[in-house]
């Protein structure tokens, strides 16, 4: 198949229309930018459905100081201090640059801006809007703006397939729109593709959000980090339908409790209870459900019928699914929510490979250690755009390639490998399980099929946890339970996890003869 180009005057091009692709186009404007989508605009960004908010510093008896300790003590010891303290300290003018672009949030009625309160947090800094669905008009407000600015292009249907690399630097992509391939000749490209999420059956995040934009970093050379780490949200709506609707922290934080079938409360004697850090709280709803009881969280009691006004998306989905919040139990489990690993970026979003930034979750900046806290990753994406932004708007446009790759990928489909995945990098993992999962990844993720891409990806997910002997923050190993107290961010490349994949297959081959 071969690429026509398309020209766009070496514009730098945002892979992806999030909140965190909106903001870093925003930020850019009045310099021409080009923004992908690979459908319309809103159907399948995982900022969307965002419920909690973003996390600041706005309390008068809040500062960054109280909000960078509680996001090191959630990071599990991984946090990159700098990098936490620069975004803490930056997210009360993100907000106000939200409000400047006309962000709805939720106010009292007094006109302070109303502050909720979410796991693992010492104090209410959780700023939201519509009450649980802050996603969806942090979104619509964004996207309002973007469509007014003449400087931003935005091509929706449009899916990059590959970067291209020439002497180390960015020289351009391959896209895909309506079945015929492009180029889009560009030195400077920006990923904003998201999270992992659609790797895994049960998730919180669109089917689609398989890790794409981890994949054009590792097929481009660049150096991932910390990819082990993955979020598991404790509370979502236990149905069939999929991605499964989130049931938000919010609610455990206006006092809704853990409740098996019999009632009993099995957090009761937890630190932090209901409002221990994710990892602490999906485990203990994990082991719940193996051992065949059914979980639930009740919000009966601290909000009963008050739940539909404070939480009117959640009692939308709950009612459609044939539950009322205010008068029952809500059945729970957890599922894939965040990746705190993604492509390695230092303070200014600059990958490893020249011409390469990344912003928003499928970026590793350092913040979230191996443990998210919860409502930072918005705060991070708004923050961060405008540092990636600058770096790109001072990064000269260039020369462009000389000549297209011979090969166009296909477009990419995770469905064939997420009961892999789920079965081996879920809550607990195990090294027998992670080897053997190596060794039937590694065929996948070199065949000319809609699962390599996926399958790619968690190829190097399975090889960071592998490697990682220890149990810390999301990431738990059944067969290394402790926590190495040495223990250091982690850091791979596509030509290191394929070595470590071949070597192990060649082992286990070894050892079955």
């Amino acid at each position: 198949m071969t690429a026509d180009i398309h020209h766009i005057g070496g514009a730098p091009v945002i892979i992806g229309a999030g909140i965190a692709g909106l903001m870093t186009a925003l930020h850019l404007a009045p310099q021409p930018v080009v923004l992908l989508s690979r459908t319309s605009l809103g159907t399948e960004a995982s900022s969307i459905l965002a419920q909690g908010g973003l996390a600041a510093s706005l309390g008068e008896d809040d500062s960054p100081d109280l909000h960078l300790a509680d996001t090191l003590a959630a990071g599990d010891g991984l946090c990159d201090e700098q990098m936490a303290r620069r975004v803490v300290e930056s997210a009360p003018q993100a907000v106000e640059n939200l409000i400047r672009l006309g962000a709805p949030f939720d106010r009292s009625l007094d006109g302070r801006l109303q502050l909720g309160l979410e796991a693992a947090h010492s104090r209410r800094r959780i700023v939201h809007a519509a009450g649980d669905a802050t996603g969806r008009e942090l979104f619509r407000a964004l996207l309002g703006v973007a469509r007014r600015t003449r400087s931003i292009t935005i091509m929706e249907g449009m899916t990059a397939l590959r970067l291209v690399v020439a002497e180390g630097s960015i020289v351009g992509l391959l896209t895909v729109l309506h079945g015929a391939v492009f180029a889009l000749p560009t030195r400077r490209v920006v990923l904003a593709t998201g999270g992992i999420g659609g790797l895994f059956c049960d998730t919180t995040n669109p089917l689609s959000s398989f890790g794409h934009g981890l994949a054009l970093a590792a097929c481009a050379g660049a150096e991932l980090a910390d990819l082990e780490f993955v979020q598991f949200h404790p509370t979502a709506l236990d149905i069939a339908r999929r991605p499964m609707p989130l049931v938000s922290e919010a609610v455990r934080g206006e006092g809704a409790v853990l409740i098996d079938e019999h009632g009993h409360r099995f957090l009761a004697d937890t630190p932090g209870a209901e409002l221990a850090s994710r990892d602490v709280v999906a485990r203990a709803i994990s082991d719940q459900l193996a051992a065949g009881h059914g979980v639930y969280l009740d919000a009966r009691h601290c909000l009963g019928k008050k739940f539909a006004r404070r939480f009117p998306a959640i009692d939308a989905i709950c009612k459609h699914a044939g539950i009322d919040p205010a008068v029952e139990p809500i059945p729970v489990r957890p599922a894939a929510h965040y990746h705190m690993g993604g492509v390695a970026v230092d303070a200014e979003g600059r990958t490893s490979v020249s011409g390469l930034w990344a912003c928003g979750e499928v970026a590793c900046t350092g913040l979230h250690g191996a443990n998210r806290l919860a409502s930072n990753s918005l705060t991070e994406a708004v923050a961060t755009a405008a540092w990636v932004a600058e770096s790109v708007a001072g990064t000269s446009a260039g020369w462009q390639w000389p000549r297209l790759p011979a090969t166009v990928p296909i477009r990419p489909d995770p469905s064939p490998i997420r009961t892999i995945v789920s079965n081996a990098l879920g809550i607990v993992r195990n090294g027998k399980s992670l080897c053997d999962t190596v060794a039937t990844l590694l065929p996948i993720s070199v065949c000319e099929t809609a699962a390599a891409d996926p399958a790619l990806v968690a190829l190097l997910m399975a090889i960071a946890a592998l490697r990682r002997e220890e149990s810390r923050g999301s990431h738990f190993r059944s067969d290394f339970p402790g926590r190495d107290a040495a223990a250091l961010p982690s850091r791979l490349t596509l030509c290191t996890a394929f070595e470590n994949a071949v070597t192990l297959r060649w082992q286990a081959s070894e050892r079955s003869r």
